[in-house]
């Protein structure tokens, strides 16, 4: 009887052993594939969709989601038509150098009291005017409608500086939730991994319960990290389902069909100093250029107010058909005018004064939004570096969790190690991944903010990280 039980306790130590081996989490060494660098098109490429059967499947990358950011995301399209309207005002500006035409026609029956009363009797008759053609041309203002043009020209020019600064807002919100998404299957993986080990652990527990080797209690602790390991589940599945919500939403497009994301959380070294981004900034950052360009503005803006005194010269001619009947007689008149505005002094100074007071206001704005640029890229890239060191320390948690929970379930396959000691070794070990993917979704995400920060991608190759 006692070789029959040490019999079958050998069979069950070659069983846990096999499926220890099978279980065993053996951490991808290739799990971080070649990025390409983002290129970001405005429509949706024909091999996003495959049609043809009764669900489509859409295959996700994140060049994917940026072309249907930049070609569905409202913000997009909405600071496009403040470039054509833009332009639009630029165009009725320049409309004062072309000629006008009027057409009028009427009837008038008049009756003259002052002429009645000095003449002794009534006057009355009746005027047609069959048509009256005016003419007019506007040949020279002294320069203002040239600044209003300037002034128009300049805000066409900043509105497609703020179309390119949207352009780069969405871009790096669609990066970001993209990145989110990535970090929440990761996150995922590491709870099915999870519960996969506690299942195996259950099913270990009511063997040695059989044979009794471990008391009933270990089988309720077991049981009960099962559930607590499918409860943490549960969440990493719904946390899934709200980050491709949010990405659905940084994409424009709430409505899309399901889709497989094809990518992994991967890393990407960035080569680039402090004083590299500064220089990029100057020349791609757009929030520059529309500071500088809003300065401008103002400064014509004095220049216009300086204009007020200043008269037009126009060219009028008109033509008419009309007299006692409608086509009775005729007439014209062509002249030109030299023609001064109403001149209120005490108003013109005070434009003129609020014109330089603004001028000035958007000076320090500039000088702000070059501060807070620099800051932003400072605080980008320091974000950057400390994500980027604290890789490595997430790695070496991830091999050292590894191995404890490795030599824990060595003991606990012979009996010497508690389930409560299993259990801690496999939450560290479980705490140290999700710290890992943590790190690696922060270094993606302070990444894409330099991005962001400098109005430029950043390429490079991806490394293998070795965990």
């Amino acid at each position: 009887m006692i070789k029959i039980k040490l019999l079958l306790f050998i069979l069950i130590i070659f069983a846990v052993q096999c499926n220890a081996n099978e279980f065993q989490n053996r951490i991808n060494e290739h799990e971080f594939p070649d990025s390409v660098q983002v290129l970001p098109d405005t429509a949706i490429t024909s091999d996003t969709v495959i049609a043809g059967s009764i669900e489509k499947t859409i295959d996700m990358s994140l060049d994917n989601c940026l072309r249907i950011a930049l070609g569905n995301n409202p913000r997009i399209s909405a600071a496009f038509q403040d470039i054509l309207a833009s332009d639009a005002r630029l165009k009725q500006v320049w409309s004062n150098f072309f000629p006008s035409f009027s057409w009028q026609t009427s009837y008038t029956h008049l009756r003259q009291l002052q002429l009645s009363d000095a003449l002794g009797e009534n006057l009355e008759f009746n005027y047609f005017l069959a048509g009256q053609v005016t003419l007019q041309q506007m040949l020279y203002d002294f320069g203002v409608t040239q600044n209003q043009a300037t002034i128009r020209r300049l805000d066409y020019e900043s509105n497609k500086k703020n179309f390119e600064s949207v352009v780069n807002d969405v871009i790096y919100q669609t990066k970001a939730a993209y990145y989110n998404v990535l970090y929440a299957y990761e996150t995922k993986r590491v709870a099915q991994d999870t519960v996969d080990k506690y299942q195996m652990f259950y099913d270990q527990a009511k063997a040695f319960y059989k044979i009794g080797m471990n008391p009933k209690v270990d089988v309720t602790i077991a049981e009960t990290n099962l559930s607590n390991a499918k409860l943490r589940y549960i969440e990493a599945e719904n946390a899934v389902n709200l980050a491709l919500a949010q990405l659905n939403n940084a994409m424009g497009v709430p409505y899309i069909e399901k889709y497989e994301v094809k990518d992994r959380l991967q890393y990407q070294p960035v080569n680039l100093t402090f004083e590299q981004a500064i220089d990029i900034a100057r020349e791609a950052r757009p929030e520059l250029k529309l500071a500088e360009l809003k300065v401008e503005g103002a400064n014509q803006t004095v220049k216009l107010a300086k204009k007020s005194f200043y008269p037009s010269i126009s060219f009028e001619s008109q033509y008419q058909r009309g007299g006692k009947t409608w086509w009775s007689n005729y007439g014209y008149n062509i002249g030109g005018y030299l023609i001064f505005p109403t001149i209120n002094t005490m108003l013109i100074k005070n434009e003129i004064k609020e014109a330089k007071y603004l001028y000035d206001k958007e000076l320090a704005n500039a000088r702000n939004t070059q501060n807070s640029i620099y800051l932003e890229i400072q605080n980008a890239y320091l974000k950057l570096n400390q994500k980027r060191d604290q890789l490595p320390v997430a790695i070496l948690q991830v091999k050292q969790a590894k191995e404890s929970y490795e030599l824990s379930f060595g003991r606990y396959r012979v009996g010497e190690a508690s389930p409560t000691e299993l259990k801690d070794s496999e939450t560290t070990y479980e705490n140290a991944q999700l710290t890992y993917y943590s790190a690696l979704y922060e270094y993606n995400t302070a990444k894409a903010e330099l991005e962001k920060s400098i109005g430029k991608n950043i390429s490079g190759d991806c490394v293998e990280l070795e965990k």
